[in-house]
């Protein structure tokens, strides 16, 4: 910390802010600051849109070849295997997360350029379209958009900003990233990986800085071309009210308030019984509750609800809590000090508005932002607690009587994420999955998903979609290109020709 970290890149030049304000990052663990990065502003992010739309406008990247786009897309994924111990350690510490999720998430993203380089190198080219006549050739193609703004969570910083960063390259795209203020480090580190895999300059941009005014003006910029913001509905909607004057393309992925819905016959056994408890849990508390799909909502069949809550509270006071790299240690700390009030006064709320605390509910002894995984009993729809997304190891469970309460209750949400339905009855389970208004619906699972798949949600859960070749449509612009072989005249007006005067 001897010195600003030229975390801003423009144009092919690592650099401080303009104004020479700088930020520091805070280990949520201790609280303790253990990095600066350059806090840029409005300036700072004109040059960087500036940048981007010169290479696209002007620049080798866009003009390409998709072959050797994938190219540099698969080397980007080797440099990924290479640093694994690396980022995955940085973005532990940046974000709290445990090692070993800082290493599944470096493997996530590799996988998902990976993806988008198989995608696109695959692919036939352009759509033939029947005219209905031999002498017209008719065919649509896909372009890139152009300038790409994308702006990413706290969360998952690193794995947000491959699922947007991966396909709009492979699109042929240029961008400007804004990674949070909170946990912008894997990020710049990434952007390093795209340059030294030999993305030409200038394509890729990243400019650290707060979200009120970097992301604010990357939002309204007239010379970016598409949005792509992940993040919370408060500030999503900004983004698109934003947005609308410049009439831009806009993707906007909101998180969610999901349900995990557990039937009884999915228990019917010793071992089932453990798994359902097992997944539960995960659902509510991978990453400390924070995470977009993190099954927040247990809706469980009313017979077995007192045996499911009761194991289910035993288990989450043992989850062992500390510094990710710690040998042992389950769960991180939240990533910030608003993060555990914003958790503290939903627990609160739940509690005086009638919910019974069966696990956790407290801050432990000691520094950092920890926070006890949560169980809340006797919960239902009034409470602001099943209504809004926590971000947080806070889990609510409800109860249902029958499988068309069940579905009411899980659909009694603004957003529309994800969810989940466990039970043993096969036709049951796919009744269930369709009548789900969720993005995605696991059955006898939660939180798996494929870079092969889409991602992204119903209602206020956002617009548009991630990964999948829906993913990549979004960074693409459809082109009907109609060629008539034999022209003629059309005759459609009156009046005689010279030929017919003569």
């Amino acid at each position: 910390m001897t010195a600003a970290q030229q975390s801003i890149h423009v144009g092919g030049e690592w650099r401080a802010a303009l104004s020479g304000a700088t930020r520091e990052i805070i280990d949520p663990v201790d609280a303790t600051a253990f990095a600066v990065v350059a806090e840029g502003g409005v300036q700072d992010t004109d040059e960087a849109v500036a940048a981007a739309r010169a290479a696209f406008d002007d620049g080798a990247w866009p003009r390409t070849p998709v072959a050797e786009r994938a190219a540099l897309l698969r080397r980007v994924a080797a440099l990924l295997e290479r640093d694994r111990e690396r980022i995955g350690a940085l973005e532990s510490q940046d974000a709290g997360k445990t090692l070993e999720e800082g290493r599944v998430d470096v493997d996530c993203v590799r996988d998902a350029f990976l993806y988008f380089a198989d995608l696109v190198a695959n692919e036939n080219g352009a759509r033939v379209v029947d005219a209905g006549s031999d002498e017209i050739r008719s065919v649509v193609v896909h372009e890139p958009v152009g300038v790409c703004a994308l702006i990413t969570p706290w969360n998952y910083p690193l794995l947000q900003a491959s699922w947007k960063i991966a396909p709009a390259l492979a699109a042929g795209n240029t961008f400007v990233i804004k990674p949070s203020e909170i946990t912008p480090l894997t990020t710049v580190a990434l952007i390093e990986l795209l340059l030294e895999a030999g993305l030409p300059l200038g394509a890729a941009n990243i400019v650290t800085g707060p979200g009120g005014t970097v992301g604010a003006r990357l939002a309204e910029h007239p010379d970016v071309d598409l949005i792509s913001f992940t993040g919370g509905l408060v500030s999503g909607t900004k983004v698109a009210r934003a947005a609308a004057d410049s009439v831009k393309k806009v993707a906007l992925e909101l998180g969610g308030k999901n349900p995990n819905v557990v039937f009884a016959d999915a228990c019917s056994t010793p071992d089932a019984f453990d798994t359902a408890v097992d997944q539960a849990l995960n659902a509510a508390f991978i990453h400390s509750g924070q995470v977009c799909s993190a099954g927040s909502r247990l809706i469980v069949e009313e017979p077995l609800r007192d045996r499911f809550v009761a194991e289910l509270a035993r288990r989450a006071e043992l989850i062992r809590l500390g510094r990710g790299t710690d040998k042992g240690v389950e769960c991180g700390p939240l990533v910030s000090a608003a993060q555990l009030a914003r958790t503290e006064e939903y627990v609160a709320s739940a509690l005086g508005e009638g919910a019974v605390l069966r696990a956790g509910g407290e801050k432990p002894a000691g520094p950092g932002y920890f926070f006890r995984p949560t169980v809340l009993d006797r919960c239902h729809r009034g409470m602001r607690v099943v209504r809004e997304e926590v971000f947080g190891p806070v889990l609510t469970v409800e109860t249902f009587r029958t499988e068309e309460e069940a579905v009411a209750l899980a659909n009694d949400t603004e957003y529309g994420l994800a969810g989940a339905v466990w039970t043993s009855d096969g036709d049951r389970a796919r009744r269930v999955a369709a009548a789900l208004r969720h993005g995605t619906v696991w059955i006898n699972d939660f939180h798996p998903y494929l870079p092969q798949a889409e991602w992204g949600g119903f209602g206020k859960s956002g617009i548009g979609r991630e990964l999948g070749p829906g993913g990549l449509g979004e960074y693409r612009e459809a082109k009907h290109i109609y060629q008539n072989l034999a022209p003629r005249p059309v005759r459609w007006f009156a009046g005689a020709t010279e030929k017919d005067q003569a």
